[in-house]
């Protein structure tokens, strides 16, 4: 089918991929559980594009240039490492001051809440993919993996295998963002469950910072 082989292989492999945890869908989720349904989507919308930007660079050959040209792959990398850290550090500190506010009544509902100063949703989502040169490499090395090497058209099957990604993607970051509104109500009436998921997506950042900062090209 336009240049792609074992579909049903590749859907099983995409499955798998899209359910590992990362920044963006771990970003998603606390958007959503924050800032409801909407925000959710706003920031899901900037992992989609993303993506689909990473997977054109990809299929342009841009990938390669990264896999060939250390100093480029590392500038990109600790680019995408100091913004990761840059967010788990505000997670920290919002946590920090959870903490100290547990105590005080539950506000009549968290996601009325007007959004954090300076937070942008869909343009943090999308700087959070687009500094992950692994991720475009990833592309490239699991999509090759797919396509037809006599199909004349390569570029027509990098869009099919992209377009069923970014239908898994959409699937999953839907289950994450309606998960994420009620997770809201039990962290409106539980301050210190809201702390500690503050705190834990916060150390998970880091560690996303920590894990991209040691990868190769």
């Amino acid at each position: 089918m336009l240049g792609v082989i074992d579909l049903p292989t590749y859907l099983a492999g995409l499955v798998l991929i899209v359910l590992l945890p990362g920044p963006n869908s771990l970003y998603v989720l606390s958007v959503a559980a924050r800032r409801g349904v909407r925000t959710g989507y706003a920031a899901a919308a900037g992992v989609w594009c993303g993506d689909a930007v990473l997977m054109t660079l990809s299929a342009a050959g841009v990938a390669s240039l990264l896999q060939a040209n250390a100093v480029l792959f590392g500038i990109v990398k600790y680019a995408g490492a100091g913004y990761l850290t840059w967010l788990a550090v505000g997670m920290l500190r919002a946590a920090r001051s959870m903490w100290r506010a547990r105590r005080e009544p539950a506000v009549p509902d968290a996601r009325t809440e007007e959004p954090a100063a300076g937070e942008r949703p869909f343009r943090r989502a999308l700087v959070i993919s687009l500094f992950n040169p692994k991720a475009m490499l990833f592309f490239v090395a699991f999509f090759v993996q797919f396509v037809d090497p006599g199909y004349a058209y390569p570029a027509v099957s990098f869009v099919v295998l992209g377009a069923f990604a970014q239908l898994a993607s959409f699937l999953y970051l839907t289950a994450l963002i309606f998960s994420g509104t009620r997770l809201a109500e039990a962290f409106r009436r539980r301050k210190r469950l809201s702390a500690g998921a503050t705190t834990a997506a916060g150390a998970l950042f880091l560690g996303f910072a920590v894990k991209l900062t040691l990868a190769s090209a």
